[in-house]
């Protein structure tokens, strides 16, 4: 089903969230005007799409470079059985560096994002945080060059 034919949401749902996917800090009265409704409608929407599990917060968009963290990396990461999949996730989600984590298919059990310093601080997470966790076989790490595209899907 797509997402417009979504029973629980309207045209308006729907533009409010593209408005907001363009800027999220966009005021609700600004919301409201380009949608001609009242500030408290936008507001009672925003609420239903926050219950419904539609909206699940706002973030801050760092400039990492700029606050040191130089190195973007994805971690292919082989478990050794399904068992361990737990232990790994609960492990994993101990390391700050890793901010993204995706139960794949194909060869990777799982992959990683990992955001840090340098090479040198790579070569330490890898070693000392990531490869010890119990139930892990064995990583492959990629690392991100740049990244041309960074955006949020459109609706």
């Amino acid at each position: 089903m797509a997402l417009n034919q979504h029973p629980q949401l309207d045209e308006l749902d729907l533009q409010i969230l593209d408005l907001l996917i363009k800027d999220s800090r966009t005021p609700y009265l600004e919301i409201a005007r380009i949608c001609h409704v009242s500030g408290g409608t936008i507001h009672v929407r925003m609420k239903k799409m926050e219950e419904m599990g539609i909206i699940k917060g706002t973030r801050i968009v760092l400039d990492l470079p700029k606050l040191g963290y130089d190195v973007c990396c994805f971690v292919g990461i082989y478990i050794d059985r399904t068992s361990s999949f737990k232990n790994v996730f609960d492990e994993l989600a101990k390391i700050k560096e890793v901010v993204e984590l995706h139960l794949t298919t194909g060869d990777y059990s799982v992959f990683a994002k990992v955001i840090c310093k340098n090479t040198t601080d790579l070569q330490d997470i890898l070693l000392n945080k990531i490869n010890v966790i119990d139930g892990i076989q064995r990583t492959e790490t990629i690392i991100s060059l740049e990244q041309p595209i960074d955006r949020n899907i459109t609706i």
